[in-house]
């Protein structure tokens, strides 16, 4: 069965298109069939596997998608050098938890402070509507920060007890200006995106310091 899977999911999902974003969908996935699932896939780029129980979600991510994850890791590991943050960048890691029946595999992802088993934050660039609920996901496997990158800005969520809720400001990251790295994400020049937001960091780090 988790061979036709697989076939099926190869043969719905459009992995000629550089900018559309193909999201498949099926229920009554046991928790082996998505570990062999995974484990066929290997560290394919080509796909993006989440699970929540029971339900998988496989996504052949955009073009566009990419390039905002990589702009965002890039620009946050060059925050965390210039503030001498220790961080570990963990990527498109798959992360799961098989008593809770949930797996993801973030856009971006860190443990900050110090490595752990699951990452403190998780980045998600939001370019399809629907699909499975990444937010219980992320509780599940107990990440404390969430941000969704949408519609050109970031959507903050803070796990609290046993909920996430909603903020307007990174607790992980207090002093990190959240407009200023939006501000830079969808650059069309990486190199000097990242150049610039070095240099707007370091004055703001030099006036916090005078």
């Amino acid at each position: 069965m988790t061979s036709m899977l697989l076939n099926d999911v190869t043969a719905a999902l459009n992995l000629d298109s550089d900018e559309s974003e193909e999201q498949y969908l099926i229920s009554g996935v046991s928790w082996q069939q998505y570990e062999i699932l995974l484990n066929r896939l290997g560290d394919s780029p080509w796909y993006r596997v989440a699970y929540l129980e029971g339900v998988l979600e496989i996504m052949a991510p955009s073009r566009r998608r990419e390039s905002k994850k990589d702009n965002i890791g890039r620009l946050l590991s060059s925050y965390f050098e210039e503030a001498r943050i220790r961080f570990y960048g963990l990527g498109s890691t798959t992360f799961r938890r098989k008593l809770k029946e949930r797996g993801a595999e973030p856009d971006v992802s860190y443990c900050i402070g110090t490595e752990k088993e699951f990452p403190d934050l998780a980045i998600e660039v939001i370019e399809t509507s629907g699909g499975v609920d990444k937010l219980s996901i992320y509780k599940g496997l107990g990440v404390s920060e969430v941000w969704f990158w949408q519609q050109s800005r970031f959507e903050i969520h803070r796990l609290r007890g046993d909920e996430y809720e909603q903020i307007v400001a990174s607790e992980l990251l207090p002093n990190l200006d959240l407009t200023l790295l939006a501000t830079y994400i969808e650059h069309p020049e990486p190199l000097a995106a990242i150049l610039e937001f070095r240099a707007k960091i370091r004055a703001q780090m030099g006036k916090s310091l005078s």
